[in-house]
């Protein structure tokens, strides 16, 4: 069975209309903490969502020991976030996991982001056809950002690629596709803000080393990285443009490398037409001829 990792976005629900569970008898409501302020709040307050989030469920004690703040200041923080429903505190596990509010802001981040059907249909169609998992990336700003994802058991996405990744534009086929659609300034400036770093031994880190790769993509017009995000994976992709000619997007598709290199010409021919489906739905609002 395939899994997706965007919402349904034609019609999304309001955060009003979402269901709000009722606190169950093994959960409590904590008496309202003392006020809190400043940037080193902030910052702590987001750090101990962060651990809550990871470990699915924390004690005051383990996020204590986990970020090596005072254990009174991690449960008046964490009181806080119960008061404002960003945690909910599970009395019988003497625990805390995530809050009913955290869902309403991702649902508002998917409305913003918003991958259109026809978007999730043809990367759905591309992860059947290739036998891959399948992605769509596009600019967020400043950002290249994962929007939208198709994988199953049998061909499981990357990780940790996941809805709202946009990180290693550097070392990913479809971060290298949206590089080349950046002017030199703004190549310049994403670049200087998330570098280069090493993600396995055959990451790109040389600038110059980058920008010929890049060279060479704007004139093929498809992305290959062979082991540069993820040892034994490869991945492609090719880009969408609008009715200015404009790159809004990449295709692209993963797979493990030694499954890949007997069907590089057909996985490109299939990311070529589903770019240039959605190339022509950019500009016409229709993906068909």
């Amino acid at each position: 069975m395939k899994t997706t990792d965007a919402l349904p976005l034609s019609q999304p629900p309001s955060p009003r209309t979402l269901a709000q569970p009722p606190l169950a008898a093994n959960v409590t409501a904590l008496p309202a903490p003392p006020a809190l302020s400043g940037v080193a709040s902030i910052q702590k307050t987001l750090a101990i969502l962060e651990i809550v989030a990871e470990r699915g469920g924390a004690t005051a004690k383990e996020v204590s020991a986990s970020l090596g703040y005072p254990l009174p200041t991690v449960y008046r923080l964490m009181q806080t976030l119960v008061q404002s429903d960003y945690l909910v505190h599970i009395r019988r596990e003497r625990k805390f996991e995530l809050g009913y509010k955290l869902h309403r802001l991702g649902v508002s981040l998917h409305r913003q982001i918003g991958v259109p059907a026809e978007v999730r249909t043809e990367i759905a169609r591309l992860h059947r056809h290739a036998r891959a998992a399948a992605y769509f990336a596009a600019y967020r700003g400043a950002d290249v950002v994962v929007t939208y994802i198709v994988d199953s058991p049998a061909a499981p996405r990357l990780t940790p690629l996941s809805f709202g990744f946009h990180e290693a534009a550097h070392a990913t086929a479809f971060g290298k596709i949206m590089l080349t659609g950046m002017s030199g300034e703004q190549r310049d400036q994403y670049l200087e803000a998330h570098g280069l770093p090493r993600l396995t031994p055959a990451t790109i880190t040389d600038r110059g080393e980058l920008e010929r790769q890049l060279e060479t993509i704007s004139r093929s017009q498809v992305a290959w990285e062979h082991e540069e995000f993820v040892p034994g994976m490869t991945c492609a992709a090719v880009g969408v443009r609008n009715s200015a000619g404009l790159l809004v997007g990449s295709v692209a598709i993963s797979a493990r490398a030694d499954t890949i290199a007997s069907r590089e010409r057909d996985l490109e021919r299939m990311l070529r037409e589903t770019a240039a489906g959605l190339s022509r739905y950019f500009r016409s609002g229709s993906v068909r001829r």
